[in-house]
């Protein structure tokens, strides 16, 4: 199937988060945490109402571009036209969340190897890395209900994520709450880091965990590193020209 026009049907604003979303899907296979067609990266739209872009059900991540994603509201309903459906367990679970919470720019949900092997731990993140203290500085936890398909489902979902910005969906993934795609993009980096060290540093012997007075200050920590600007909005621009110099159709 042919994407339609896009670009000559929505402004400025918009055509620039589909490419950026865009982009977060490529760098999402690139980095090898995507699942087949079967989880999902949302950014909302600007206004009052909610509306946000999804991935075209049934597109591998590496091959969604600007164009091809696909606008809906809070029901789920197509806002422009578009040969795609989209896929109701990822539905229900963006919905929720962008629905929530008025700083919910960008939802990124994955099913990594990394990520589903720790939420399937009952202790879930550990605080023996730098990784995992800016995870643990803002995480929640959510228990397995089955696939989310389910819209009973969200305001537990909603009631368990709070004010969060990393959510472990237990014996299921990882999700990542930014105010922007470059930001949420790179939460879900620290997140994934976090887990893949924990399982290499359980694979090896003894622990070392962190002491706690050092995890009650990482929020400033961060703040410090990234010089109030945000980690997202320093690193972005280079991960963009590194998928330009991959493949740059993602802008189209």
């Amino acid at each position: 199937m042919t994407a339609p026009d896009t670009r000559s049907q929505v402004g400025d604003v918009e055509w620039q988060l589909r490419v950026d979303l865009a982009a977060c899907y490529r760098l999402v296979a690139h980095f090898g945490w995507d699942d087949l067609i079967f989880t999902h990266l949302t950014a909302r739209l600007p206004g009052p109402e909610h509306h946000f872009l999804i991935n075209p059900y049934g597109m591998m991540f590496d091959e969604i571009t600007a164009s091809s994603l696909v606008k809906i509201d809070l029901e789920g309903r197509k806002l422009l036209d578009s040969p795609y459906e989209i896929n109701p367990a990822g539905f229900v679970i963006h919905s929720a969340i962008h629905a929530a919470r008025d700083d919910a720019k960008a939802v990124l949900h994955t099913h990594s190897i990394n990520g589903v092997a720790v939420s399937a731990q009952k202790a879930g993140v550990l605080p023996i890395s730098q990784q995992s203290l800016f995870v643990l500085a803002s995480l929640a936890y959510h228990d397995y209900e089955g696939v989310a398909v389910n819209a009973e489902e969200k305001p537990r979902l909603v009631r368990d994520l709070g004010d969060k910005r990393f959510f472990m969906l237990r014996n299921h993934g990882l999700l990542v709450v930014g105010p922007s795609i470059a930001e949420a993009f790179v939460q879900l980096y620290v997140f994934e880091a976090a887990c893949m060290i924990q399982l290499r540093a359980q694979a090896g012997g003894e622990l070392t965990p962190i002491d706690p007075r050092v995890l009650a200050g990482a929020a400033q920590m961060v703040n410090t590193v990234t010089r109030g600007a945000g980690a997202g909005a320093l690193s972005w621009p280079g991960l963009l020209r590194k998928l330009d110099r991959i493949d740059p159709s993602f802008r189209s």
